[in-house]
């Protein structure tokens, strides 16, 4: 990604713009704006203030309402970095690492990097893999074991780090068609990533990690590739050169196990190209997106309905239903995440409220729970699609806001109020995981209501069925 920033409340002084019934700005805006945000396992959101190294938290209502929201400052970073990799971890801790911008929006290809503990609302320094004097923009994905794989924008070489010990080690693998820079990782129900490439466009490959090599998907027919927006860019330590290779747009996994991946706006081409991938199909050419928009870096959420919600370079909101790529009439601006609720917070200032209902099969379900349980203790929960189906969030390569992990809401019987329990160690981070039993660990508020209350595990926002607890 090249020097670009969003600016959501400027989307709402546009011509023409204007707050649909679809649409609901939070009553609390962000303090300091909202450059980026992560679903934390407590049901509470972290925002990055808007190019600043700034941190809040976005807490909803007692009815569960993010509308209704408060924010509240928790932490800053020792660094100010902008495109950065980032994930949640299983153990529900945010990493925050490289910058393509850092130092006042210089273009330094930081490999620094900090992790955020959510209980101590704190940052603490994180190691960069052995010998990486770069980072920059850099792909990123939480492999389905629970370990961060991070790809090098400058090589074709990767690097995972062990959370349980923090440790990095080399990913070691063949077959990389080309380096890292603009491109994406996506996580597939195989446990494999899938990329298209940017460099060796139209191509596209998946890295296995059971066999740790890279193998070919073949073309992605659609090149969706942005051409080479410049010649050399000077990057610290050594003053070396880098050569934008292009962009590309999000890719998204689907329900049906389709990916939708998107593209920015070829050279030559009067508007940027989409593709799907289906597995063991290949890859057939998508719509065009309209008005000669195109999706190059921006951001992408999977809705409940299993629509796929992809940001234009307009700022239009588009989206695939399987069949038709379609534009909604409304600018977004910023991340787009989606919440427990089923609703897309838009760049932390607004969010998008979905008609469209999920498939009672896409639900997680729970077969094993403690039906009394005590304010301040741990419990585990096992059932299946704790996970849900997808990541559910893409940008193109940096900006990751993966959704795929459990929460947990537990919703007094008397007071309709809402709570939401700390969830983490998750047994896997594996999407579409189907029949297979999986669990998490709970964290019951120490000051919740007590009595008759409801629980229900939520997979990105779409909830099981729930059942009956109580709370002493």
């Amino acid at each position: 990604m090249l020097h670009r920033i969003f600016l959501a409340t400027a989307l709402a002084t546009l011509p023409g713009f204007a707050l649909a019934d679809s649409v609901t700005q939070l009553k609390n805006q962000p303090p300091d704006g909202a450059e980026e945000t992560w679903q934390l396992t407590d049901g509470t959101v972290l925002a990055q203030g808007f190019n600043n190294s700034d941190f809040w938290v976005l807490t909803p209502d007692k009815s569960g309402s993010y509308v209704n929201g408060t924010w509240k400052q928790v932490a800053s970073l020792n660094y100010d970095p902008y495109a950065e990799a980032s994930q949640v971890l299983a153990d529900g801790r945010v990493i925050i690492q490289g910058g393509e911008y850092s130092n006042n929006f210089s273009f330094t290809l930081t490999n620094q990097g900090e992790i955020y503990d959510p209980v101590k609302q704190t940052f603490s320094n994180l190691k960069h893999p052995p010998h990486w004097q770069n980072i920059g923009d850099s792909p990123s994905v939480v492999l389905a074991d629970g370990r961060y794989f991070l790809g090098d924008k400058l090589h074709k070489r990767g690097a995972i780090l062990d959370p349980s010990t923090m440790t990095w080690s080399v990913a070691g693998y063949t077959g990389k068609n080309d380096f890292n820079a603009e491109e994406g990782f996506t996580l597939m129900p195989d446990d494999s990533i899938l990329t298209f490439d940017v460099k060796a466009n139209p191509k596209s490959e998946a890295w296995i990690p059971s066999q740790n090599q890279w193998v070919s998907l073949g073309s992605t027919v659609a090149n969706l590739q942005g051409p080479p927006c410049c010649g050399c860019i000077n990057y610290p330590p050594k003053n070396k050169c880098y050569y934008p290779p292009g962009e590309v747009g999000p890719a998204i996994l689907r329900p049906d196990g389709t990916v939708f991946a998107t593209g920015a706006l070829h050279q030559g081409a009067s508007a940027g190209h989409t593709a799907i991938y289906k597995p063991g199909k290949g890859w057939a050419a998508g719509p065009d997106f309209p008005n000669g928009d195109d999706a190059g870096d921006n951001f992408a959420t999977l809705l409940t309905d299993g629509d796929v919600m992809v940001m234009g370079s307009s700022c239009h909101l588009y989206l695939w239903n399987g069949s038709k790529l379609t534009d909604t009439g409304t600018c977004g601006g910023g991340a787009l995440m989606i919440l427990p609720t089923g609703q897309v917070l838009m760049g932390g200032y607004e969010v998008y409220n979905s008609s469209g209902t999920y498939q009672s099969a896409w639900q997680p379900t729970i077969s094993n729970f403690s039906s009394s349980v005590s304010r301040g203790n741990t419990y585990k929960i096992s059932g299946t699609q704790f996970n849900g189906l997808s990541q559910a969030a893409a940008f193109g390569d940096e900006f990751e806001t993966s959704t795929n992990y459990p929460l947990v809401q537990i919703t007094n019987n008397s007071t309709k109020d809402v709570f939401y329990a700390r969830t983490h160690d998750h047994s896997t981070m594996g999407v579409a995981t189907g029949s297979k039993t999986v669990s998490t660990k709970f964290d019951v508020p120490s000051g919740m209501e007590t009595g008759a209350s409801t629980l229900v595990v939520i997979a990105n926002g779409i909830p099981s069925a729930p059942v009956s607890i109580t709370v002493n």
